[in-house]
């Protein structure tokens, strides 16, 4: 569904998604204190009906969902059969419905693949975009926004980053973890509130906050993404997407033996890192832009931010042997960055993961 920005005060739209209304690093704390909300035009929602539905996504995904109780939020990946991502959905049931919450980009191909996969089973997989929006905010700012509950449940979802959930490992440390803090929803909303909420900006009575602003509060989580830090090459030990989005005590699924292997072994190919760039120029890497150890290429960046507390801030995927703990270069048509990192996922992930021992949401065997 999308919103007719135009009367917005100070707004920049690139490609229909709101980018900034003039202020990316006002709108991060406004969102953060919950007088903002923000139009995710970057997010497309899809619905699965039908009563196998959550088996059948149990059957076809890295998540345990046969037992997902009504509004209880988590996250899937769709796996290749070498253990690579290649679909990634938030997910949300409401005891008649499970809807996905998808990057824009992503949801054609996902449709399709599950439109495949039915064969003979009782469920109906759908686009929703056009009768859902969605909204993102802070736990502060929930009271801003009215969810739709088109069969008696809220559809507001709630990420569960960094929370090891059921079945879930972590690699990075589960004490002071940065994102433990940033309580981040996506709300579904009909027409008439996506209105409303646009109304409302227009007329000064409500903030919005730009695609810049959001993305600022998840690199500094350290949260991965699917339009970002995954490429053909990604599985999800790299990005410590094991937390919350695998379960790793399940029934079978396609890349299930990557997953258990890499993780058994404890050494997957790549790490996720969190750099911290030097500001003394106004100048910021891009996605892709290359990252060195001296004069060694160690991987690349993947998501890039101007955090209004940390300053310039950066995701960069690696190589597993890459060494961390001194000055990294960040190489950009305008010149060299400096950079210092703190490993997410560490050398050794397998050997340092945290596994709690919580109810599974699966009862498959």
């Amino acid at each position: 569904m999308a919103l007719d920005l135009g009367l917005v005060p100070g707004a920049v739209v690139d490609d229909g998604v709101l980018q900034h209304t003039g202020q990316p690093v006002i709108e991060q704390r406004r969102l953060v204190a919950g007088t903002a909300v923000a139009p995710r035009a970057d997010r497309r929602v899809l619905a699965v009906a039908g009563d196998d539905r959550l088996s059948w996504l149990d059957s076809v995904s890295s998540q345990a969902l046969t037992a997902l109780e009504p509004g209880r939020s988590t996250e899937l990946l769709i796996l290749d059969p070498q253990g690579r991502v290649e679909h990634a959905a938030a997910v949300l049931d409401d005891g008649e419905t499970t809807w996905l919450i998808v990057d824009r980009g992503d949801a054609d191909a996902l449709l399709a693949w599950l439109m495949r996969m039915r064969f003979r089973l009782r469920v109906a997989p759908r686009d929703a975009s056009d009768e859902l929006t969605v909204i993102g905010v802070t736990e502060a700012g929930l009271s801003n926004v009215t969810p739709a509950a088109p069969n008696g449940v809220p559809l507001a979802w709630r990420d569960p980053w960094p929370e090891i959930g059921p079945g879930g490992i972590g690699y990075a440390p589960v004490d002071g973890h940065p994102g433990a803090e940033r309580r981040w929803f996506e709300l579904l909303v009909d027409g008439d509130e996506a209105q409303r909420l646009v109304d409302a900006a227009a007329a000064g009575d409500l903030t919005l906050a730009g695609a810049l602003a959001v993305d600022a509060l998840r690199v500094a989580a350290w949260r991965p993404a699917w339009a970002t830090e995954v490429d053909e090459r990604t599985i999800p030990h790299e990005v410590d997407w094991m937390r919350t989005a695998v379960h790793f005590d399940k029934g079978c699924y396609r890349g299930q033996e990557t997953v258990a292997k890499v993780h058994n072994l404890g050494h997957p190919p790549r790490r996720i890192v969190a750099l911290d760039l030097d500001g003394s120029d106004d100048l910021l890497p891009r996605r892709g832009d290359v990252v060195r150890v001296g004069d060694t290429e160690v991987g690349r960046i993947t998501s890039v931010a101007r955090h209004h507390e940390d300053g310039p801030i950066a995701l960069a995927v690696v190589k597993r042997s890459a060494a961390t703990d001194g000055t990294l270069i960040v190489v950009t048509e305008g010149g060299d960055i400096t950079a210092s990192a703190t490993p997410i996922v560490p050398a050794d992930a397998g050997a340092t993961a945290a596994i709690p021992r919580l109810t599974r949401l699966s009862r498959r065997v």
